[in-house]
């Protein structure tokens, strides 16, 4: 009982970080995850967050690339522009 209040406490606080996902629904979704957790076990826990981590990394990486090659061609078409003018 005492873990899914604190699942639930903890997914409103982490709703609040993800878009689309208000209080009520993180901490449903909180209060699920200390039941998931318990049937997963600490190898299963293990390979979620290992699995978590490697997805950010993933998206941070891929995300970074993208604000480099939007960065950069617009300032490559107004240099262009500049000296051909």
């Amino acid at each position: 009982m005492f873990g899914k209040i604190i699942g639930a406490a903890v997914g409103e606080r982490a709703a609040k970080h993800i878009s689309g996902v208000n209080g009520p629904v993180g901490a449903v979704l909180g209060a699920g995850a200390a039941t998931v957790i318990r049937r997963f076990g600490p190898l299963g826990i293990l390979a979620v967050a290992v699995g978590g981590y490697a997805l950010k990394r993933y998206r941070d990486n891929h995300k970074n690339d993208q604000t480099a090659a939007g960065a950069s061609a617009p300032a490559t078409e107004s240099t262009t522009e500049s000296t051909t003018k």
